[in-house]
């Protein structure tokens, strides 16, 4: 089950996160579709060894919050993402060399988008879950 687990997490993952990425480099940042394939392919190890990790972090979220109304719920996503996926972001743009304000200047752009994705990765991962009869953890 756990083998399972990881891989319905990731693919969901990798999934969303890819149409998501792929869009915003392609409409907003204005990338090439060439680069884009490229940035895409060199993302999927990094969400292949953070999809479960995140996944499990969630849901032990939702189990020790217990929010019961959709605005509890897109709190609770939103929280779970930025404190999961805000760390990350910073030491990866600390290894890619960038400095201080660069880093300070990503993460604060960066999180409008992270807030805006959370609760829709949120609703697609449990949909993608409930599709694959996988069950979220129950040891938190």
């Amino acid at each position: 089950m756990k083998m399972r687990c990881f891989m319905v997490d990731t693919l969901a993952t990798i999934i969303f996160f890819t149409v998501i990425a792929a869009c915003t480099e392609l409409f907003i940042a204005g990338m090439d579709p060439s680069e884009v394939f490229i940035t895409r392919l060199i993302m999927i190890p990094m969400m292949v060894l953070t999809a479960r990790p995140y996944a499990i972090w969630r849901d032990c979220c939702f189990k020790w919050t217990q929010p019961n109304t959709r605005l509890y719920k897109t709190v609770i996503d939103a929280l779970a993402f930025m404190s999961f996926q805000l760390p990350i972001y910073i030491i990866t743009l600390a290894i890619a060399g960038a400095d201080v304000n660069e880093i300070i200047s990503l993460v604060i752009s960066s999180s409008l988008l992270m807030l805006m994705v959370s609760r829709p990765f949120g609703i697609y991962l449990e949909y993608i879950r409930r599709y694959f009869k996988v069950t979220s953890i129950k040891q938190c």
